[in-house]
């Protein structure tokens, strides 16, 4: 069916580009907002190293424990504790033409999420004050039902629709309807861990701490930014072009 053929009811046949009497309108609405995370998530690292397997594993669990009950102890300001990955790992030596081991190495890893930003500072370095414990983070991000998102969104469509409220304007007339609203996403760019190239803070103790816990770090919350995207097509009156 060419752009000149009608429909059996005699309209003129639709095309990609609208007809004479409808002609259509093609437009992107965008949101960009920036607003204050709502949570910060730091990763631990525990270590523990003996020469004997029950020894290297004996540390550990204790170690384990005491950095959950410091985590625990920031009762309301945490959002979440997980433990990821665990191992216990022998460190080869060769003797002759033999293979003995050296020793063994252990290793857990906690991820904690927390709402309140004062406590982060100070939890962060007490965990970063205790031996063989490292401390990477924090990464901010939103909360995945955020309102912000929401708003982002809503702001993505008037934005398009204004955008073809002024092209319609500009040819003399007006819009008539919505033929299609597409979502192109809107994103987080870091709802769970840093973005590429992002400054983020690491810490490791590696000896004995001092009996005097040392100030709690100042952590700024790194600001987050919501995009929205959508594609909208409009019918408008035909404009008067004479």
């Amino acid at each position: 069916m060419t752009p000149d053929e009608t429909t059996p009811e005699g309209q003129p046949a639709p095309t990609p580009y609208g007809t004479p009497q409808a002609p259509r309108i093609a437009v992107r609405g965008e949101a960009r907002i920036e607003t204050d995370p709502d949570l910060a998530r730091i990763g631990i690292t525990l270590s523990a190293r003996g020469t004997d397997r029950r020894e290297a594993l004996t540390d550990l669990t204790r170690r384990n424990t005491a950095t959950l009950d410091l985590i625990k102890s920031y009762g309301e300001a945490i959002e979440k504790i997980e433990t990821g990955a665990f191992s216990v790992t022998p460190e080869l030596t060769r003797h002759g033409r033999t293979e003995r081991i050296r020793a063994y190495h252990g290793r857990v890893l906690i991820t904690a999420e927390l709402t309140d930003f004062t406590a982060l500072g100070e939890l962060t370095t007490r965990l970063a004050d205790q031996d063989l414990t490292r401390v990477d983070g924090p990464w901010w991000s939103l909360r995945p039902d955020s309102p912000v998102h929401r708003t982002a969104r809503q702001q993505a469509v008037h934005e398009a629709v204004q955008r073809a409220r002024e092209y319609a304007e500009a040819l003399g007339t007006r819009l008539a309807a919505l033929i299609e609203l597409a979502d192109t996403g809107a994103e987080d760019p870091d709802r769970y861990g840093p973005v590429p190239g992002a400054p983020h803070m690491r810490m490791a103790a590696y000896s004995g701490a001092p009996d005097d816990t040392p100030a709690p770090l100042d952590l700024e919350p790194q600001r987050q930014t919501v995009y929205a995207n959508v594609n909208a097509r409009f019918t408008m009156h035909p404009p008067e072009l004479s």
